[in-house]
């Protein structure tokens, strides 16, 4: 069985001889810091789940390195401060500042992200025998807080500003037609993300997720659907809340932190989603022992297997001991043939 037939049985809940497929998130902080380590993972187990090289006809304006201490400006004119190698920084400045979002100008829309060299694209995926994740990640709610600034998105969201609206609007027309794009392509899957939880609770009020973003993500979905692309969404943080109606709209794979949420709480949805991972990367892959990793992986598998349903991910980023995170993948194969 190919990497792309284990991974599709597996979000279809008919894979009921093959083992768990598996996916290995690196941030530049483990080639850094475990270099050693990371390839030996890579020789050792074989990652089903693949992005394709993306080039572009008209590059995106982008200044700096998003993972060395400085400034870094991506696409959209959003300018992020790093202080730490190896991870991603945060905005500092944001872009609109004016109470009525009167200077939403100063916002860049990328189109130039819908210039992805097709054929180069397909050329990937016909010459790859595992699943094939999309090059892009459409991510609004996380858009409009780099935009924004967190705080004062907060404030917008009770009371929106009418130009606030209509940026939405245009941002989410925007993601439409990359999604479109992407899903016209050989590509196996389309995702998406944004990190929607805090520790025990939702960021904002379920009530205003359904009425703002679920439609966003709904319609994501849709386009997805109607090109026979299955659909991938990652979200860290306390979202029980919100699983139901992503289900709902159809969506394939959620990448949560279940551990955060309690794997437990997740037993009603079991064969209903598959769960992307993951290891707790709070506690477990910093601190566990290898005891204790064995013992989360089981819990996932009892929990949540149903002839699919589970791919073996975790995260080996800033704090992670190189040797847990092994110890997951170790222990995801002893579970299936």
């Amino acid at each position: 069985m190919t990497s792309r037939e284990l991974v599709n049985r597996t979000l279809e809940f008919r894979n009921r001889d093959g083992r768990v497929p598996r996916q290995l998130w690196t941030l530049p902080w483990a080639e850094i810091h475990h270099p050693e380590k990371l390839e030996k993972l890579c020789r050792d187990f074989e990652w089903d789940i693949v992005e394709p090289p993306v080039t572009y006809r008209e590059a995106p304006a982008v200044q700096g390195d998003p993972h060395v201490p400085g400034e870094y400006t991506d696409e959209w004119g959003c300018l992020f401060q790093n202080l730490q190698r190896g991870v991603i920084g945060e905005v500092k400045q944001p872009l609109v500042t004016g109470p009525d979002w009167e200077d939403v100008g100063n916002v860049h829309i990328p189109e130039e992200w819908l210039t992805f060299d097709r054929d180069a694209v397909n050329r990937f995926c016909s010459g790859t025998s595992k699943f094939v994740l999309a090059g892009a990640c459409p991510r609004p709610f996380e858009r409009l807080q780099f935009i924004r600034g967190t705080a004062s998105l907060y404030m917008d969201l009770v009371d929106m500003p009418p130009r606030m609206r209509e940026f939405i609007k245009r941002m989410h027309d925007f993601y439409c037609r990359l999604i479109t794009a992407w899903a016209k392509t050989d590509v196996d899957a389309i995702r998406f993300m944004d990190d929607w939880g805090a520790q025990n609770s939702l960021l904002i009020s379920p009530q205003m997720w359904e009425e703002i973003f679920r439609p966003l993500y709904a319609e994501y979905i849709s386009i997805a659907k109607s090109y026979g692309k299955k659909t991938f969404m990652h979200s860290d943080g306390y979202t029980l809340p919100i699983l139901p109606s992503l289900i709902a709209c159809g969506l394939d794979a959620v990448n949560a932190q279940i551990f955060c949420i309690g794997v437990e709480n997740l037993a009603p949805l079991k064969g209903k989603i598959t769960f992307w991972g993951e290891i707790d990367r709070q506690n477990l892959l910093p601190y566990g022992t290898a005891g204790d990793i064995d013992r989360a992986v089981d819990q996932v598998y009892e929990t949540l297997w149903a002839d699919g349903g589970c791919i073996a991910q975790c995260e080996f980023g800033p704090g992670a001991n190189p040797d847990n995170v092994y110890r997951v993948f170790q222990r995801w194969q002893e579970k299936r043939p």
